[in-house]
């Protein structure tokens, strides 16, 4: 566990926060953002650091060494900022995306777009296999942003396995956790029970979580630590596939109400067939701004 002052542990929180505000939008993955402000491979060995083993330590060598193997410091400054930003932001990001979709799909268009620069970059050797799985990843990603959502349910058991299948994208670049919800039919039940404080629903889906996470970083600490390339290569084209589904412009093509809930399928089109205001200029300006803010973070990040 690094040692690091007050003020670097602030930072951690705050890029918790970043990450929890990227899942709150179908579409854009907390792992890009964990990628691009340097803590991505330490966030995945400090998950793996929750073990058996790990809490072995706390019974033979007491609750210090326990943190340090843990690594508890930045786990906790991570999740505290993730938590404030979720509790904090759901309602806005839900009324920004019903009131004001294109500028806020746009400024997350370019920050995701400047991702697919910024990992593409991390990699060291393209060859013929990293060209390859970049493709793969690409075409996967945006075959599974065509997929139709599925209808909202209430099942405790299903949210579990929601909240376990959608911590594994939010740890993947590129894979948004919340649109994985969304696919499921989980997004709005979950958000709905965020907003109300509905603790039976937020500790299944917490719960569900937890068993997803566990699973899932052993195998990405072990892809990362013998393909890391390769590894690289499939995340970027996962972040480029992505981008589908945060197009700022579409077009409605059918509501399915059920009860009190609406399911919208739609399709991108041209902002100069767009009907209605297409918000160009602004919609540019928020790409740019977007865009720019990934090399921001990446500067700030290795000034740290």
């Amino acid at each position: 566990m690094e040692n690091r002052s007050l003020l670097q542990y602030i930072f951690i929180a705050l890029k918790g926060m970043a990450m929890g505000i990227a899942e709150l939008v179908p579409g854009v993955s907390g792992g890009t953002i964990a990628f691009v402000a340097g803590i991505y491979e330490e966030f995945i060995s400090s998950i793996n650091n929750v073990s058996f083993s790990t809490f072995k330590t706390l019974r033979k060598e007491g609750f210090k060494a326990f943190w340090t193997k843990l690594n508890g410091n930045f786990l906790l400054a991570l999740l505290v900022g993730m938590a404030i930003s979720i509790v904090s932001f759901s309602k806005l990001i839900s009324w920004l995306l019903d009131n004001h979709p294109i500028p806020v799909w746009s400024f997350f268009f370019g920050l995701v777009l400047a991702s697919v620069i910024f990992v593409a970059k991390a990699i060291r050797k393209w060859n013929f296999l990293t060209i390859a799985l970049f493709i793969t990843g690409t075409v996967a990603a945006y075959y599974i942003t065509t997929l139709p959502p599925s209808a909202n349910t209430d099942s405790l058991p299903f949210l579990f396995l929601s909240g376990a299948i959608a911590i594994c994208a939010m740890v993947l670049p590129g894979i948004s956790g919340s649109f994985i919800l969304v696919l499921l039919g989980s997004y709005k039940t979950i958000l709905d029970a965020v907003n109300e404080k509905d603790l039976k629903i937020v500790m299944t889906v917490g719960l569900g979580t937890i068993f997803g996470i566990l699973s899932f970083a052993r195998l990405l600490k072990w892809l990362f630590a013998n393909y890391k390339d390769i590894t690289l290569a499939v995340l970027t084209g996962f972040i480029l596939g992505s981008l589908n589904k945060i197009w700022p412009w579409k077009k409605v093509l059918e509501v399915i109400k059920i009860g009190k809930k609406e399911i919208i399928i739609d399709k991108n089109v041209s902002p100069f067939i767009f009907e209605g205001d297409n918000q160009l200029l602004f919609a540019i300006l928020l790409a740019i701004v977007g865009f720019s803010l990934i090399f921001i973070l990446e500067k700030v990040a290795s000034k740290e």
